[in-house]
């Protein structure tokens, strides 16, 4: 891998981080278009009080300098507003304890206990999560596997989307549909009538990737395939549970001679009139445009709780719900087109260079000549 990162933090935590590794030297990057993409993550109609109360924000401690990356590692924290309005048992080890006396102790301690999570919640990592780990607390769980943890995914891969456009490939999501409605019109409608219910819906999206060089990814291994690191990257997203590359799961249902893309060339380069392929034969790209399609779960948190169990008690009872969106289609679109600049980003430096822009923009153009004499 070119390039690789680590991202943490919790839910209600004080702060989300990541540290990216990999990054060249020489690239001028805009914050105001990286905070823009973790503003564009916070909207779209049916997000929850929280996307109120957080302002997302880059802050980067490392790695970049007067703008420009240095080829250090980067590391980026994203404040949470919301930490300080939440007590749960993570709290106790940021508490000191020598301020108070063993009653008021005690009272702390039991305050916090009162808080634990026992109600599993289906459809989420609750119940999988506390026998995995051992916990007697969902809220261990919910903190982590929360999608606000993809906040960070965003920055890193709006960093990536950053460097690339130097090259110009470009990067768009649009929602397709949510739930049964197909009438981009009617979305907001069809949203809220679900909100007033307690009920919450999933949707359709499909992200674009142009201009992309052809050859990026490779079909010598399995692990080097682009359409698989892609399909990866994107069923790595909460909520996401289907991918599908250009004509998807509609090549079963037509014979080869209708479905496969034909080669032309003009002359200039190679080209295909369709592009059922979304861009991607053999694990590389082709030079047409990357199509990913995606499939998200409504939002498994709702007013209209679900039948589920206590843990310690095995009792019957109705999920756990706290504060959560009813929709996020949109946003899941932000995040899924940022986790597809990552991967691109890092196939695009495996194969043009990994130290400094200079020498990835001569390799790049020595390419694009290569090419242009076949």
């Amino acid at each position: 891998m070119a390039i690789r990162f680590l991202t943490s933090g919790e839910s209600h935590g004080e702060k989300l981080n990541a540290i990216i590794e990999g990054i060249p030297q020489g690239f001028e990057l805009d914050f105001e278009f990286i905070n823009s993409e973790l503003s564009a993550r916070q909207g779209g109609t049916g997000r929850g009080g929280r996307m109120q109360i957080e302002k997302d924000k880059i802050k980067i401690n490392s790695g970049v300098r007067f703008s420009k990356t240095t080829a250090s590692p980067i590391a980026i924290e994203i404040k949470n507003k919301d930490w300080q309005n939440w007590i749960y048992p993570m709290s106790v080890e940021k508490i000191n304890f020598d301020e108070f006396d063993e009653k008021l102790k005690l009272e702390i301690i039991e305050k916090i206990n009162e808080k634990k999570i026992t109600k599993l919640r289906p459809a989420h990592a609750d119940l999988a999560g506390v026998i995995k780990y051992d916990f007697d607390d969902i809220r261990y769980v919910l903190e982590r596997s929360s999608a606000r943890e993809t906040t960070t995914r965003v920055a890193i891969g709006a960093i990536a989307q950053n460097i690339l456009k130097y090259y110009n490939i470009l990067f768009s999501s649009e929602v397709i549909s949510i739930g049964e409605c197909t009438d981009k019109k009617n979305f907001k409608t069809y949203i809220e009538n679900h909100q007033k219910q307690g009920d919450s819906l999933g949707g359709i999206i499909k992200i674009t990737i142009k201009n992309t060089p052809i050859g990026l990814g490779s079909f010598v291994h399995w692990d080097k395939r682009l359409d698989g690191k892609l399909a990866q990257a994107m069923m790595s997203i909460p909520a996401v549970k289907s991918v599908e590359i250009g004509l998807g799961k509609e090549y079963a249902n037509h014979s080869g001679s209708k479905v496969h893309d034909e080669i032309y060339r003009d002359e200039e380069k190679f080209y295909h009139k369709t592009n059922n392929s979304g861009g991607i034969e053999g694990g590389m790209s082709n030079g047409e445009d990357i199509v990913i399609t995606i499939a998200m779960k409504p939002i498994p948190t709702m007013k209209k709780a679900l039948k589920s169990v206590e843990i310690k008690t095995h009792k019957k009872t109705q999920a756990h719900f706290e504060r959560a969106d009813n929709c996020a289609v949109k946003a899941c679109g932000v995040v899924a087109r940022n986790m597809a600049a990552i991967i691109i980003l890092d196939l695009f430096l495996e194969k043009f260079g990994k130290d400094c822009k200079r020498d990835i923009d001569t390799a790049f153009l020595n390419y694009q000549k290569r090419i242009n004499e076949i």
